[in-house]
């Protein structure tokens, strides 16, 4: 979809009404007032046959009168009108239109005319637009809204209408507010797009209740989310809620898992959203989580503190040198801790001489500092000095303040005092910790979307043989495989089960046991019987013939009472594992219906409840992916940290958790699998039941994946002149190391060509950027070669597309010390075929005029070459779709 559709959208010059009215009552005349009030300076054009002029504008009959093309049609009209009327819009050359009402039933048929057309749809069922910066008011909100920085795009009208009254009140401003209503033809990842380069817009807020497409979201606010921070509330966590709002927005930590993935910040609630949009608006990066508590009382301190501990918040801790510096500057009395407790005497003074004493400590990453109505330390007198404190401060800037000035009437002038310097304030204790985790969670967030991942050496997969092994299950009419069965495939990816037998009767049982050793453990097969706790259907600790004999029989027994119909396939025999100081843990991959596979690990029952039980990741899963699914499950509590003999291994479990990913990612034929329990001991992970429903499955295997996992097909080993054999292949997250050794081989003069300044040093966010890559979005193939078991990058090649997938820029660096191999001529062979089968239009790139090397090459590739020499630029262009590289 266009995003030259989102220009005229978002940036109209000209504006038609259709429908207006001098009725005041009807939608036609509150939409014509609302643009006249907001001040915008285009032509607006009323369309009706009922008036000469709406409010004093001159107005034209119907939609092929009009003097020239409108760059944005709103449709005020009866919702059975839209459809002639989107027509006739279509057949004057409208580009874009806002329907503001219509019936669910007819919208096929207006999606159908607006695409025949290529128009553009805002709504239906949309309150509007308001974009402040252009004077534009679009919508039927009668509040005036701000200019501001802020963004919000929402998917329910009545949200919108509670946001727009909430910052009317704060003084809140806003680049745009966007109703997007049923949200029929552009969505939010169309919106993220054109937002994340606005340069109005510094940080965007979400309101979504549900989503058309889970990749294209994910991909395109992971772009965003790089440039500007964004916030998302989700309503419908419960299925009673989804009901209400009848949508299919799949299980609720599939959503936390996405925004995690994306580097965006959840809030719970409206609540929630009010304060972290006070948060967003004075936002400062934070260094870390320690924070430091400053309060005129022990109470305010202690609701702060328990706010704090069940969202695992840090309190500061005091350096020596910080203590005795605040034990000189305040008063005897003051016990000198963590909070500090200044007491409920506290001058305006001593708030002063703390905060200097602790601007200039290191000891903490954020300061909350709380003031309760107090006759010695007046409200805004306190306010003010303690901004004039911080301005004068060297640190004062750096620092991360939050302010809490307890009580509604009393400390209104103090917290408008501090939102206008630019310093957070809330009204409670418990929504300032509120904010300052929000602050936490997204720098978590934000730091998982740049951290540099590391592939272990010891990843093992087959995907031929489990390929092999589950399409023969599938011919074979099987639908769920249970611990033997799956054993195999689980190997081909290093993933370990306890070694199983099958034995058909009591018999077979005790001869398998005797084989293998006692203590067994039996278990029954049956597709029928989903959980074997029913019918006792596991027997542990068995020590003998005579004790397997009586349990097979009486599991044989229990099946035929309860479950007559069921389909008995025998018993697994196993040895029974040494459980001794292990701790058993849940690994389950579910199916979401919106955002595909997901990762689950917990430690779960009988009864499993993911919402509840487990913590959960979108795949595919690299090693700090991983990790990062570890720790928050433990700090989640959904696991233990230990068993009650040694710590857990998180790196062995993560690198389980990695090879599970691959499994899921390279199979799309496994629906479900569940490892259940999966035994941890020390370095040691082994499934002792393994559950896996299967099913066939035909089309683009990466399609069903929230997130475009490594392209490893786009691999392809190359020739060079001299006879070195290297790897052309996508850039991986890991390869970051690899880059910065690469660069540092480029020389000066070249990387002055690729950049067009001096570049010094490239940062970890720098590269990151640039390994850290959205396959959907961008491309950059390195060329590879070992040395001394170590992969070294020779050259690389990228080419970023623009959101329409039209146009791609493109860049082409080589190590310096390796020209005239080739290398730079196949590289750009490999993007062209690439960005041509992706179905790119054109390349474009720019040089400058003294790097012949790169115009001569571009020369022999089909490029048009056009020398700006006033610019001091060569501007290089291939048509992808005229060009066949012969």
């Amino acid at each position: 979809m266009s995003q030259r559709g989102l220009e005229a959208l978002l940036r109209p010059k000209s504006i038609a009404v259709i429908g207006a009215s001098m009725k005041p009552s009807r939608a036609g005349y509150l939409m014509m007032r609302n643009l006249l009030a907001g001040g915008f300076n285009g032509p607006v054009l009323p369309v009706t046959p009922a008036w000469k002029a709406v409010l004093g504008v001159l107005a034209w009959p119907d939609i092929a009168s009009l003097p020239f093309v409108p760059d944005l049609a709103v449709l005020c009209t009866n919702a059975s009108r839209n459809l002639s009327l989107l027509e006739a819009l279509g057949e004057k050359g409208c580009k874009t239109c806002i329907i503001l009402s219509a019936p669910t039933s007819r919208h096929a048929e207006l999606l159908a005319c607006a695409r025949r057309y290529t128009m553009r749809l805002l709504g239906p069922n949309s309150l509007g637009l308001l974009a402040p910066w252009q004077g534009l008011n679009a919508s039927f909100s009668p509040v005036p809204i701000r200019r501001g920085r802020l963004a919000f795009i929402s998917q329910s009208a009545a949200v919108s209408n509670t946001i727009l009254d909430w910052a009317q009140q704060r003084e809140m401003g806003f680049s745009y507010f966007i109703a997007l209503g049923d949200g029929l033809d552009i969505d939010v990842d169309e919106l993220l797009d054109f937002l994340a380069r606005d340069g109005k817009t510094s940080a965007i807020l979400l309101y979504l209740e549900h989503l058309s497409d889970a990749r294209r979201f994910v991909s395109a606010a992971r772009s965003a989310s790089r440039n500007k921070p964004i916030l998302i509330i989700k309503s419908g966590r419960s299925p009673q809620a989804q009901r209400l709002l009848n949508t299919r927005s799949g299980l609720d930590p599939a959503w936390d898992a996405a925004i995690q993935r994306a580097g965006l910040l959840r809030v719970q609630d409206t609540h929630e959203l009010f304060s972290a949009v006070e948060t967003l608006s004075h936002m400062r990066p934070l260094r870390g989580d320690r924070l430091m508590i400053v309060s005129n009382g022990a109470a305010p301190a202690a609701l702060a503190l328990d706010a704090l501990w069940p969202r695992n918040g840090k309190p500061a801790t005091l350096s020596e040198e910080t203590h005795r510096q605040l034990r000189e500057a305040l008063p005897a009395q003051v016990d000198i801790a963590s909070p500090l407790d200044l007491r409920d005497d506290a001058t305006v003074e001593h708030y002063v001489s703390a905060l200097d004493v602790l601007l200039s400590s290191q000891d903490f990453d954020a300061l909350m500092v709380i003031h309760s109505p107090s006759a010695v330390a007046p409200v805004t007198e306190c306010a003010r000095a303690l901004i004039d404190a911080l301005k004068r401060h060297p640190r004062g800037k750096f620092v991360s303040l939050l302010t809490n000035w307890c009580g509604e009437f009393s400390s209104q002038e103090a917290r408008r005092l501090f939102s206008e310097a630019g310093i957070p304030t809330y009204r409670t204790p418990e929504g300032t910790i509120t904010a300052f985790m929000h602050m936490v969670e997204y720098r978590r967030n934000q730091k998982q979307l740049r951290e540099t991942p590391a592939l272990p050496d010891s990843l093992a997969s087959n995907t031929a043989q489990a390929h092999a092994l589950l399409q023969r299950a599938i011919a074979d009419g099987a639908s769920s495989l249970d611990t033997h069965e799956v054993a195999p495939i689980l190997q081909a990816y290093g993933l370990h089960t306890l070694p199983t037998w099958i034995a058909g009767d009591s018999a077979e049982a005790v001869h398998i046991a005797g084989q293998i050793g006692y203590p067994v453990a039996l278990k029954l097969r049956s597709p029928d019987i989903p959980h074997k706790s029913e019918v006792q259907g596991v027997m542990l600790y068995l020590r003998t013939a005579v004790e397997v004999e009586q349990a097979a029989n009486a599991i044989f027994d229990r099946v035929k009472m309860a479950w007559p119909q069921a389909r008995i396939h025998g018993l697994l025999v196993q040895s029974m594992a040494n459980r001794a100081g292990a701790q058993e843990l849940r690994v389950v991959v579910e199916h979401d219906p919106l955002f595909g596979p997901l990762i689950m690990l917990g430690e779960g029952g009988v009864e499993w409840r993911p919402e509840e039980q487990a913590a959960v990741a979108l795949p595919p899963l690299n090693m700090n992916l991983a990790r990062y699914l570890v720790i928050q499950a433990i700090k989640s509590k959904k696991i233990r940290g230990r068993s009650a003999l040694r710590p857990l291994d998180i790196n062995g479990l993560s690198q389980l958790l990695v090879q599970v990913s691959n499994l899921i990612v390279d199979c799309p034929e496994i629906q479900r699998l569940d490892i259940h329990p999966l035994l941890a001991s020390a370095e040691d992970f082994i499934a002792l039941d393994v559950t896996m429903d299967i099913a066939p499955f035909s089309g683009n295997s990466e399609a069903r994946l929230a997130v475009r996992p490594y392209p490893h097909q786009l691999e392809e080993w190359v020739h060079l002149k001299n006879g070195d054999r290297c790897l052309f292949r996508p850039i991986l997250p890991e390869d970051e190391p690899h880059l910065q050794q690469f660069i540092s081989q480029v020389t000066k003069e070249d990387l002055y060509y690729r950049y067009f300044s001096e570049i010094n040093e490239f940062t970890h966010e720098d590269l990151a950027n640039m390994t850290q890559i959205d396959y959907d979005r961008e491309m950059a193939f390195v060329a590879v070669r070992r040395c001394d078991r170590q992969e070294e990058i020779l050259g690389v090649t990228r080419a970023i597309s623009d959101p329409d997938n039209i146009d791609a820029e493109f860049a082409v660096l080589v190590r310096s010390d390796l020209k005239g191999l080739g290398l730079g001529r196949q590289l750009m062979e490999k993007l062209i075929a690439y960005t041509r089968s992706h179905g790119l239009k054109r390349l474009n790139g720019i040089t400058m005029p003294n790097n012949r090397g790169m115009i001569i090459l571009a020369r022999k590739l089909g490029f048009s070459i056009d020398i700006q020499l006033e610019e001091g630029i060569v501007g290089l262009t291939l048509d992808l779709d005229q060009h066949e590289e012969s």
